[in-house]
């Protein structure tokens, strides 16, 4: 298990759900490097609404049917995108963002929350962050039914 995702873990022992959330979007923050922005969005009332993280003020509401976000969503899988400006339907809650890595966080088969971490550099999310942020989501899932967010 990489380091990022045994820090994780010991995050998730909270059992406040913001708190915790909270302490995990610091840590992606810290330990990966060229982020704009590092945090979750929580499925609530038919959308996707912005909950903890790190970085520039961002997009509060988005539609399931609207970005990188919304097709994670929709399609319950990863969404790695090298250059978001070549998607026509990206949401740009900060113009400088280049690239994006969306994560679902799937729950007794419902996507609940997504991880999403945004870069001012193109290309910037790896196979292996990948692998890294699916760890993240699939204890993240756990610590929900645990602590029964």
């Amino acid at each position: 298990m990489s380091m990022i995702n045994e820090m994780i873990r010991g995050l998730l022992e909270e059992p406040d759900m913001i708190a915790a959330l909270g302490n995990v979007s610091a840590c992606i923050n810290e330990v990966y490097d060229r982020l704009n922005w590092a945090g979750f969005y929580l499925v609530k009332n038919g959308e996707l609404v912005l909950g903890p993280f790190q970085g520039k003020v961002a997009c509060t509401h988005i539609a399931f049917n609207s970005g990188v976000c919304g097709a994670c969503y929709r399609e319950m899988a990863v969404q790695r995108v090298d250059n978001v400006h070549e998607r026509r339907d990206h949401i740009a809650c900060d113009a400088a963002s280049c690239s994006e890595l969306c994560v679902p966080i799937i729950v007794n088969g419902q996507c609940v929350a997504e991880i999403d971490l945004d870069s001012p550099e193109y290309s910037r999310f790896t196979e292996t962050e990948e692998k890294e942020m699916l760890q993240a989501a699939s204890d993240i899932a756990e610590a929900w039914l645990k602590h029964q967010w």
